[in-house]
């Protein structure tokens, strides 16, 4: 029965890379542009869930608190008021790093470079405002396990975490498949110089996969930060570099993809764990998907594109 506890564990991590992944592949299926930024605004969206809820539950010294307000109640308005804070941040790294580049035509070799140049801006202002002092995220949910027998449980958070993740995909390939404004997304991604002679509004459908992917990487930092309650200005580096190589192993740009490397790289790195030393743990999994990339270079979902000249 241990297996069981590995699988639930494994669907607990592979969620929060999904939802990461999810911004990389949007922001790519669109621009095809690594916003390698991504796992920092994922940073940006915990300490931000934070600052909310310790000002709404009183704490922390903050004006804004309300020392009866109950933390149900401060989790119901702290998961929309992140998501919508962390996708104005989002927006606002496209508005003033990405737009100015795009429309003069620079290489995609200096968009890069400046989306590392954004997530290392993030970091350290981070640090230099905050401090390198961690923050300890404020308990917003009563804690339920479910004992399913053998030896196996679960938690009520980790069922919120693995559901809320599916739930994301279904609403992305939902908009992106059956709506206006995702076939103008994917519209962009054939053909970004035909689509506004079309009257589509580019920046405007830009903007929109910004807030998109913001709002989820937001959402991924509220609940990574309620299973794991220590903040810290790098905590998205390495988790964003995970990430975007589970957005890439799963075929980046495809968001089945994303959900899939997701969940794949969940499952390696809790069987790596179960089986050996957990300082394996990164060696085997980044071999394992190394292998699966040899094997099919545009990831699981993903198909080679060719550029006309």
């Amino acid at each position: 029965m241990e297996i069981f506890q590995h699988i639930l564990n494994a669907l607990q991590f592979g969620s929060f890379y999904a939802l990461i992944a999810l911004g990389y592949t949007l922001v790519y299926g669109v621009l095809r542009l690594i916003n390698f930024a991504h796992g920092d605004i994922f940073m940006v969206g915990a300490y931000i869930a934070f600052f909310v809820a310790v000002s709404l539950l009183g704490t922390g010294g903050l004006p804004l608190g309300f020392t009866d307000m109950n933390p149900a109640l401060v989790l119901a308005i702290t998961v929309p008021v992140t998501m919508v804070l962390t996708s104005f941040v989002g927006v606002a790294l496209e508005r003033t790093m990405y737009r100015p580049l795009r429309r003069k035509g620079a290489n995609r070799l200096y968009v890069v470079i400046t989306a590392l140049m954004a997530g290392l801006m993030l970091e350290n202002g981070n640090l230099a405002l905050l401090g390198a002092t961690r923050k300890s995220f404020p308990d917003l949910l009563d804690k339920v396990v479910w004992d399913l027998g053998g030896g196996v449980s679960v938690t009520n958070l980790k069922v919120i975490v693995i559901v809320a993740s599916i739930a994301v995909f279904l609403f992305l390939q939902t908009i992106v498949t059956r709506t206006k404004i995702g076939m103008a997304m994917r519209g962009i991604s054939y053909d970004k110089f035909a689509i506004p002679l079309m009257g589509i509004p580019l920046d405007t459908i830009i903007v929109f996969t910004f807030i998109l992917g913001s709002s989820m990487a937001g959402l991924a930092g509220i609940l990574f930060a309620m299973s794991y309650p220590i903040l810290e200005p790098y905590m998205g580096a390495l988790i964003g570099w995970k990430a975007f190589i589970a957005a890439v192993v799963g075929g980046i740009g495809d968001i089945r993809g994303a959900i899939v490397g997701g969940f794949l790289l969940g499952f390696i790195e809790i069987g790596v764990v179960a089986m050996f030393p957990s300082t394996l743990r990164d060696l085997f999994a980044f071999s394992v998907l190394l292998i699966i990339l040899w094997l099919r270079p545009t990831g699981i979902f993903g198909v080679a594109q060719t550029t006309k000249i």
